[in-house]
């Protein structure tokens, strides 16, 4: 049986294990813990690498079910009418992607708004919703209860 690999200071950063939606054996996602809009997730590796062309042939190819599967929660849970996928590693060393649901107007939930400030272009990660951490949770629940689903 291969050996589970650790968990990133990248993930732990974005509130794994609090926030995880899905684990995979390659991949973790969670709920970014700064909405930039509403649904926004991390996407993590779970290889120790630092760079996108060192990722395992293995990973690469689990890549595409999670991409599916977030396309298909994200959609059926936020409407959003684009996606971006951001790779920046420019603080966070770790082979991870920003998922941004994008969408015109604005989403609720929880008793918030949630608007994509830079439709229709590039996203403004300067500008995010933090949840309370009630809602953050509450957000979770959902989509982990979704994930497997649909």
């Amino acid at each position: 049986m291969p050996e589970t690999p650790e968990i990133s200071a990248t993930a732990r950063k974005f509130g794994y294990p609090g926030n995880c939606i899905a684990v995979t054996p390659h991949w973790l996602v969670l709920l970014r813990p700064q909405q930039v809009t509403y649904g926004a997730l991390v996407l993590v590796c779970r290889e120790p690498v630092t760079a996108f062309g060192d990722v395992s042939a293995d990973a690469l190819a689990a890549l595409h079910p999670v991409v599916k599967n977030i396309e298909r929660l994200l959609l059926d849970e936020m409407s959003y009418q684009k996606i971006n996928y951001l790779m920046l590693m420019m603080v966070d060393p770790d082979v991870h992607f920003h998922v941004i649901p994008r969408y015109e107007g604005v989403r609720e939930f929880g008793g918030l708004s949630f608007a994509d400030a830079g439709w229709p272009g590039p996203p403004r990660l300067d500008q995010a919703v933090s949840l309370p951490a009630d809602g953050e949770q509450a957000l979770v629940q959902k989509l982990r209860a979704k994930w497997g689903g649909g």
